[in-house]
């Protein structure tokens, strides 16, 4: 039996081909979209009593390495018991050249990937012109020159060059491309609009941000800035990330950190905790939390699930799993270090935020110290924007 809330039932009705459904994370997009499919590209039925579909179309998932490899969609689809006659394609985005040869068939984009113009976004776009599709976005675009592909994929725009000509006007006097303003915004709102179809989710938790005040090396960090010099690798430093890299290294190393992540540890006895680098893993994974306390990873290396036992940490990578996978067996996330995305700090933090959470309030606690670049980073994210790496060390 399928059931779906209002406001997903909602969202299905006023859903299109070439749509964008953004809710946020935990919202309940997967199924919302399965719905969608069924009920308005296949012409079945699901509100009252099931009906079969009268033309069903083959089905596509594009999703994360994740989602795939942990079969999130295959249970997402069991209730809709989908005729045999449909062939069912689950994959990551890495696959997604494999496909643009797919025709008459219905695509899930899962988790906005197409963004810019590279390999991915050539192959959404040639998918998109033999086939029905939707995608589904927590957070679908910070700037105009995100909805690009998408604006493409709609035919609102030729290509690429018709949209900068038309919209976009490059700054003078920036050493790279950088855009100083867009033109015709009125027309660009009336396009978003006409493709993004937002779900009215109303969060039944109730998250609490707490920022956890750690130490530094001050001498540490004033040498790495001052002499430009990796005390790491014994090497001149050669631009501002590894300038950024290595006085970052300095900060997250300083022991007040691990021990603030035991004791909220020892506090809430299970705990997520994403991080950024390997160094920072290294030190996270040999703490000692006691022996009751089991550590599991999920990162390039290693692909552990979350532990069953009564005390446990589990050590998260950002770019590995700040999405496709949920948890509702804690209410507690600790962010050891920040990530420079705006938009990976949200993903990461909905990994708890789920509707099906047992946990009414939910806690996030930021370890961060009074070094000039961590708090550079916290300003960045809290406007919603991303670390730039290059104008903090120029400035």
């Amino acid at each position: 039996m399928v059931t779906l809330y209002d406001y997903q039932w909602d969202a299905v009705d006023r859903m299109e081909n070439g749509n964008i459904l953004c809710g946020g994370v935990g919202s309940g997009k997967s199924r919302t979209s399965i719905a969608y499919y069924y009920c308005k590209e296949c012409g079945g039925e699901l509100r009252g009593r099931k009906r079969s579909m009268k033309a069903p179309r083959n089905l596509y998932i594009i999703t994360t390495a994740r989602k795939r490899d942990t079969l999130e969609w295959e249970d997402e689809l069991v209730p809709f018991e989908l005729p045999e006659t449909v062939d069912i394609h689950i994959d990551s985005w890495n696959n997604i050249k494999k496909y643009t040869e797919v025709k008459d068939a219905f695509f899930i984009f899962d988790e906005q990937r197409v963004v810019g113009y590279g390999a991915w976004t050539k192959a959404f776009l040639k998918i998109t012109r033999s086939n029905h599709w939707i995608l589904l976005s927590a957070t679908p675009g910070d700037t105009w020159m995100d909805y690009i592909p998408v604006f493409l994929a709609n035919g609102f725009y030729r290509n690429k060059t018709e949209f900068i000509t038309r919209h976009v006007v490059y700054s003078r006097f920036s050493k790279f491309p950088k855009v100083d303003r867009y033109l015709e915004q009125g027309r660009l709102l009336r396009l978003r609009d006409k493709i993004l179809v937002k779900m009215d989710y109303v969060k039944p938790t109730v998250a609490h941000n707490e920022t956890v005040d750690v130490e530094y090396d001050r001498a540490l960090y004033k040498d790495i800035m001052a002499r430009r010099w990796n005390v790491y690798t014994d090497m001149p430093i050669v631009n501002a990330a590894e300038l950024c890299y290595a006085a970052r290294r300095g900060i997250n190393s300083d022991p007040s950190r691990i021990e603030a992540v035991k004791r909220l540890q020892k506090e809430h006895k299970k705990v997520i905790v994403f991080y950024n680098y390997d160094y920072e893993l290294d030190i996270l994974k040999h703490a000692d939390y006691g022996e009751a306390v089991e550590i599991a990873e999920w990162n390039g290396h290693r692909h552990e699930r979350i532990p069953l036992s009564k005390e446990w940490v589990y050590l998260v990578q950002y770019t590995a799993g700040a999405e496709g996978w949920n948890c509702i067996k804690t209410n507690v996330i600790i962010f050891y270090s920040l990530n420079y995305s705006y938009k990976i700090m949200v993903q990461s933090a909905g990994r708890i935020d789920r509707m099906n959470t047992p946990y009414k309030d939910l806690y996030y606690y930021r370890l961060k110290s009074s070094c000039p670049l961590d708090l550079a980073i916290s300003r960045a994210l809290k406007k919603k924007q991303n670390f730039n790496e290059s104008r903090f060390v120029s400035l």
